[in-house]
């Protein structure tokens, strides 16, 4: 059956703020203490979408998280009025309050890992939700998550939902931003790339400055969960020194589509390994795998972590084109700028276009284009069976667009997260905003 790849992004929630909460993540730690702007990131992440959209792709929105998390607040023995708890977790640590008002549920792409039902045994779409235990702003999302996912995609003849591994380091998972998914057409069976930072049940290299998220016995359990062949799934390490270079996820240093592969040459740990594993099983299955492998000499580490090079989209256009989404940053970064004007120049790269886009704000906070999207392929059955009240159109883009500039704040600092009265204007605005995208009581507060 043929099929599609449906991008869903993350809305931006309206505690959108630069906390510096990401260790290894170097905008999201530069950037800290810097006044945010809530509304404008939100525009930003919705004209992407419908930019997307327009070129005739298929794109989905998945909502914000409840922020500040009055719940979790509570079960950590704050108690008294809502306003009574925002102020007593703001007197004893205005880190915590800031924690529990992350907007970073926004990164869709750590949202969860998702295998079409061209690879599972069971012939359904996998959706395991990642733990995100590393970090506690984003290991409190998962409840949340799964409500939205359930809530987009319900019809159980179609879709199964994994509960997220155990909330223990040893199985640490970051979702689709550690995994890519290689095939001919999207419809077709195709070999799952699942990348970890380190092994938890026995010793073996791993990052040294910065903490490595996922782990081999994570992106083993959820291949199992997804009931996929093991003649269709590869595990590779990500190189160590990439990730003490601020590549906190394989998405910031590699990107895949189809049967194309775009990485940069220190991505991987045995990398020619790693490529000619991907090869054999693709072969297997009548495929060539298309590399274009970026030189360190030509483009560092560091130029890709600076201008999230690899952070892109990849996308398969209805004309044929293969285009990437980039940020407007690559164009600031001289040796990436250069070396994208000689992949596009070259003539026999299967990327043949370039499109930007001004995503400063998510940016700012450590996440590209890429980062906000989660990648969902389906058949023509199972888009059929998608609530489409989540899917991108021209009116639906019109009234999230006005949803958000009456509801959102165009500045925002970590003292602003005690207010009462932005936790008043975040439950009005997400009860409008479920009821819009017809996704049912999936937040807890009441109303």
């Amino acid at each position: 059956m043929s099929g599609i790849e449906a991008n869903f992004d993350g809305l931006v929630g309206m505690t959108h703020h630069y906390a510096g909460l990401s260790m290894g993540n170097k905008a999201s730690m530069t950037h800290r203490g810097k006044e945010s702007n809530p509304r404008k990131a939100a525009l930003q992440g919705l004209m992407k979408m419908k930019a997307l959209s327009d070129m005739g792709l298929v794109q989905g929105v998945l909502p914000p998280q409840q922020r500040p998390n009055l719940p979790a607040l509570r079960l950590l023995g704050f108690t008294g009025s809502d306003e009574q708890v925002l102020n007593k977790a703001a007197q004893y640590s205005p880190l915590l309050l800031s924690k529990l008002s992350s907007a970073s549920s926004m990164w869709t792409a750590n949202a969860a890992t998702v295998s079409p039902s061209a690879d599972s045994a069971d012939q359904r779409v996998h959706f395991t939700v990642a733990n995100l235990n590393k970090k506690l702003h984003r290991s409190l999302e998962s409840v949340t998550t799964s409500r939205a996912l359930k809530a987009t995609f319900s019809d159980q003849n179609h879709f199964v939902h994994h509960d997220p591994l155990p909330q223990h380091v040893d199985w640490g998972d970051e979702g689709a931003a550690n995994h890519n998914r290689f095939c001919g057409e999207y419809g077709e069976a195709g070999v799952q790339l699942f990348v970890y930072g380190r092994e938890a049940l026995q010793e073996g290299i791993a990052p040294e400055r910065y903490p490595a998220r996922q782990t081999l016995e994570a992106s083993q359990a959820v291949a199992r969960l997804h009931q996929l062949e093991e003649a269709r799934t590869v595990f590779a390490q990500q190189n160590p020194v990439a990730i003490d270079s601020g590549v906190f996820h394989n998405d910031v240093i590699a990107v895949s589509n189809r049967n194309v592969f775009f990485y940069h040459q220190q991505a991987f740990l045995n990398q020619q390994s790693v490529l000619a594993e991907l090869r054999e099983k693709m072969a297997r299955l009548g495929q060539t795998l298309m590399t274009v492998e970026v030189p360190a000499e030509q483009v560092t580490i560091q130029d890709a972590v600076e201008s999230y090079l690899f952070n892109s989209q990849l996308l398969s256009r209805p004309d044929g084109n293969m285009t990437l989404v980039l940020p407007e940053e690559c164009h600031l970064n001289h040796n990436v700028s250069s070396y994208l004007q000689s992949l596009i120049a070259e003539g026999n790269s299967p990327i043949n276009k370039l499109h930007f886009f001004d995503l400063r704000e998510s940016m700012r906070n450590g996440g590209g284009p890429a980062c906000l999207r989660l990648r969902v392929v389906l058949n023509e059955k199972e888009l059929a069976a998608t609530n489409p009240a989540t899917l991108m159109t021209p009116e639906l883009y019109q009234r999230l667009t006005a949803w958000v500039e009456h509801n959102y704040r165009d500045s925002l600092y970590v003292a602003d997260l005690a207010d009462p009265q932005l936790l008043e204007e975040v439950y009005v605005a997400l009860d409008e905003l479920t009821q819009i995208l017809k996704l049912g009581s999936i937040y807890e507060f009441q109303r």
